[in-house]
């Protein structure tokens, strides 16, 4: 189904950077360049092809909406999880700001939950922390003592993209639920075809195709059907009165078959995965400056270590000599410190030297030993350079 094996300077390339995007399945990139030639209408047109265009929306939809459980009519299509992120709070926030002007969130999300935040804050709503504990989980009942009437958004990510920490939405839920005019936004980028996603009890969530081996340019945001947001984007018809603009019927169509495929072996992959994390935490763990951020509350999909003294990027570019791909923070991060681990760990060196190390069903065993053979020429050859 993939083939993702490419040959560069004569070896094979280990990719260990999913979590940053993935390869995109031959079977959903098949389905876009089929759908593309096929289905030329405009969805928006009343003719035959824009009707033709329209009905394989329509379908896709509905594919959609039963794997995620959800009501078709309350899925909005969108270019990727940042401006799902972006829809969804500001969206709430500019719709209801009469109600009150206070948002939680935590030290834990993505750039594209503070950016709209911290852009907020510059027009007068207020933005708290969450408190989490020793292993990053939410502090449930500083949650609850930061609740008030004035709360209109709690805004926090199934999974941390750097780290992999899972956070009890459900309980998170159950707290928010108190506060009927508080709505719950979860950021589900990482989390969708990694673990069970359930969104009964959440109000919107956002998701991405290029995180589930789709095609870069289409994501989703969930929102209950009762819920009315302030668009992001206004004029012209739509598949939404939320997000104008003329629907891309083949990106639609393949995040479906996209998100299809890759809720067919959850179970089998995740015990998969789990077990090449474990190897890699396992040999990592014994260097002497090599310090495991990732604990047991995250997905095996994502392993975060410190290398301390070395810097991160030294390190990327070490193992980039050998076709190793790794990431320092995340693809959309900005500085030197991770605020991620520095939120987990208070130790500025830890969260200065952090590498992340995010596998698939499609790492091979063979893959790790390499990694592990160059790592640990990478570790010591920066090792003796900095004696």
């Amino acid at each position: 189904m993939y083939k993702f094996d490419k040959i560069i300077k004569g070896d094979y390339m280990t990719y260990l950077d999913y979590s940053a995007t993935t390869p995109v399945n031959e079977e959903v990139l098949r389905t876009f360049v089929e759908t593309s030639r096929k289905y030329v209408g405009n969805p928006n047109s009343l003719h035959k092809l824009g009707v033709e265009a329209n009905n394989l929306i329509e379908a896709a939809t509905r594919q959609i909406a039963n794997l995620l459980n959800v009501k078709e009519k309350e899925i909005i299509y969108t270019s990727g999880s940042s401006e799902s992120n972006n829809m969804a709070i500001k969206g709430i926030a500019f719709k209801f700001q009469n109600r009150g002007k206070h948002i939680i969130t935590t030290e834990f999300e993505h750039s594209s939950i503070y950016g709209p935040l911290t852009y907020l804050q510059k027009q007068g709503f207020k933005v708290d922390f969450v408190k989490c504990d020793e292993k990053g989980i939410v502090d449930l009942e500083d949650l609850e003592n930061l609740l008030t009437d004035e709360t209109i958004l709690v805004s926090i990510c199934a999974v941390n993209s750097e780290i992999g920490i899972v956070q009890p939405l459900d309980k998170i839920a159950e707290i928010i639920k108190k506060y009927p005019k508080c709505f719950f936004h979860v950021d589900m980028t990482q989390a969708l075809g990694k673990i069970k996603v359930n969104l009964d009890n959440i109000d919107l969530a956002s998701f991405s195709a290029h995180k589930i081996y789709g095609i870069k340019g289409i994501g989703l945001l969930y929102k209950k059907e009762n819920i009315v947001l302030e668009p992001l984007i206004h004029g012209g018809k739509s598949t939404t009165v939320y997000r104008s603009g003329t629907p891309a019927t083949a990106l639609i169509a393949s995040i479906s078959k996209a998100m299809r495929l890759i809720l067919e072996n959850i179970d089998d992959n995740y015990s998969y995965i789990d077990k090449l994390n474990s190897r890699l935490k396992k040999e990592l763990g014994k260097y002497p400056d090599v310090y495991i951020n990732s604990n047991e509350y995250c997905i095996p999909n994502i392993l975060n270590i410190s290398v301390v003294e070395i810097k991160p990027e030294t390190m990327l570019h070490a193992l980039e000599k050998y076709d190793i791909y790794i990431s320092t923070q995340t693809a959309c991060s900005t500085g030197t410190v991770s605020k991620s681990v520095y939120a987990l760990t208070k130790d500025e060196e830890r969260a200065k030297s952090s590498i992340r190390i995010s596998l698939s069903h499609l790492t091979k065993q063979e893959e790790i030993d390499y990694f592990l053979s160059k790592f640990d020429m990478c570790y010591k050859e920066l090792k003796l350079w900095k004696e």
